[in-house]
């Protein structure tokens, strides 16, 4: 019995993806040390300079990340200068997310050039190709559907 939940944690798609997902996470943040940002905080600020600026509910869909966790990691950004928190300019009582001129010069940084080219050398340029695809194709896909209805 034991070795049968041990076979079946060992399938579990969950725990895998969280483990790569912590070590890719920990492999990035070694090369992003010297910025003062973790790869989370690096790519809230690489998606603002992508995409402008984004309501906090925008950002946080976006990010595939809840509002209270974009939050978190939004204060100390927010107290570095790196974003800014305005009014929004379609509805006044939403608030947008900006990119400073701070955090885009703290984007530009070879850290992440390098974190992405060790990771690629690591794993293949072509895996990582394929392996970027099929996240997002995860990413993008309907789970909830398969989810049990939680109102029940």
């Amino acid at each position: 019995m034991q070795a049968d939940t041990r076979l079946k944690h060992e399938l579990c798609n969950c725990l895998a993806l969280r483990q790569a997902a912590r070590h890719v996470t920990q492999f990035y943040d070694h090369f992003l040390a010297a910025t003062g940002l973790r790869t989370t905080q690096f790519s809230i600020l690489a998606k603002l300079r992508r995409l402008g600026p984004m309501t906090i509910s925008a950002l946080a869909a976006d990010l595939v990340m809840d509002r209270t966790t974009l939050g978190r990691n939004l204060q100390p950004l927010e107290r570095e200068g790196l974003v800014a928190v305005v009014q929004g300019r379609a509805d006044r009582r939403s608030r947008e997310i900006r990119l400073t001129d701070a955090g885009a010069e703290r984007l530009r940084t070879e850290g992440w050039v390098k974190a992405q080219a060790g990771f690629e050398a690591a794993f293949g340029k072509q895996r990582s190709a394929e392996l970027r695809a099929m996240l997002h194709a995860v990413a993008a896909s309907e789970l909830e559907r398969a989810a049990p209805d939680a109102r029940r």
